[in-house]
């Protein structure tokens, strides 16, 4: 089958002919019908990571936002049968250890990052094997048709966890989001479907204006002004309720703590660049003196995918619109390597295999 195969970091991806996956007793194989390609893909390619864990050995499969058909089933599956159209969530289950029967199945003792870690070969590929599927392999309801479902991997989904659960949004509260790259966009559609009111802040005109199309009342462009926290200060007459860091480089992080009003709560979603190695300096002083919280969000649990699926179902909220483009899979490295200058808006996603 093709896949997309990192070779070494930060040389020029290719695809080639590897083998097809066979299923674990546990686990099983879809075929893939559409992919996102994902800054968090881009991060593996450069070789960022390795002090979270997530830095495989080459050759290995990128891609970690599938959804898919399944072909083939092992045999100690359950819940599973070939032909189910299924979502795929990036970090993968036990669903045998303490938080996994707790409900939070997306910080799993053993967890495994799809196309991140040895143990997972990605989805940039016709095929791809999921393990633990009675928990990893989400059924998707007849509504939701191939193209809709193909934005809904890890930018989209861990936007909904960030904003419905850990930033907890809603009730006409002020939500600010630094960095309008997919995962932002996605948090400002979804903000915006929960009933807040959301600024968004870049530094792009195309992504600005695209924030305001996703329900952003506002939007700030951080290249105009010296100060956009203050900005979103002025905006909010003294800070946002809540405020998200969809990017993960210093200067958005810190910008996105700093556009808080007193009692307010950040949300980190993006992970750090080689750059910060995972470090970033934020006003401690602030959080004890206004209280303010800082909550990190990972992906989304399985068993609270169905919430999600009904917003979608109901029209509340709509991946494809995040989707900006479909492309095929030899065009996949020419998108990532479009990452490096920030090229590229919304969610492409890879659906010709």
């Amino acid at each position: 089958m093709k896949a997309v195969m990192l070779e070494e970091f930060q040389e020029p991806l290719e695809v080639h002919n590897v083998e097809r996956p066979e299923p674990e007793s546990h686990g099983i194989v879809a075929e893939v019908d559409g992919c996102g390609v994902c800054r968090s893909d881009w991060h593996c390619w450069q070789g960022d990571w390795d002090w979270f864990g997530y830095r495989p050995d080459p050759p290995h499969i990128l891609g970690h936002e599938p959804c898919g058909t399944v072909v083939e089933v092992g045999e100690d599956v359950e819940t599973v049968s070939e032909g189910d159209h299924i979502a795929i969530p990036f970090n993968f289950a036990c669903g045998k250890c303490e938080l996994c029967r707790n409900g939070r199945e997306n910080i799993c003792e053993n967890h495994i990052g799809l196309g991140f870690m040895n143990e997972a070969p990605g989805a940039f590929a016709e095929e791809v094997h999921v393990p633990n599927a009675d928990i990893n392999a989400v059924p998707l309801p007849d509504e939701i048709d191939p193209d809709t479902a193909a934005g809904i991997g890890c930018r989209f989904m861990t936007s909904y966890h960030g904003m419905a659960h850990r930033g907890d949004v809603g009730n006409g509260e002020d939500v600010v989001v630094h960095g309008l790259g997919g995962v932002g966009l996605s948090a400002v559609h979804i903000a915006d479907a929960l009933g807040a009111n959301v600024i968004g802040v870049d530094l792009f005109e195309d992504k600005l204006e695209k924030a305001e199309q996703l329900g952003a009342v506002t939007t700030v462009n951080a290249s105009e002004v010296d100060d956009p926290a203050k900005e979103v200060r002025d905006i909010t007459d003294g800070g946002a309720d809540c405020s998200v860091d969809a990017l993960g480089i210093a200067t958005t992080c810190q910008n996105a703590v700093n556009s808080l009003a007193k009692g307010g709560r950040h949300v980190q979603i993006g992970l750090t660049t080689a750059e910060e190695e995972g470090q970033v300096m934020l006003p401690t002083d602030d959080f004890v003196a206004k209280e303010i919280d800082f909550r990190g969000s990972l992906g989304l649990q399985p068993s609270r995918y169905p919430e999600m699926l009904d917003m979608i179902k109901t029209g509340k909220i709509d991946p494809s619109k995040l989707v900006s483009e479909t492309i095929s899979i030899e065009e996949v490295p020419d998108t990532l390597a479009a990452m490096n200058d920030y090229d590229t808006m919304g969610i492409p996603v890879c659906s010709e295999f």
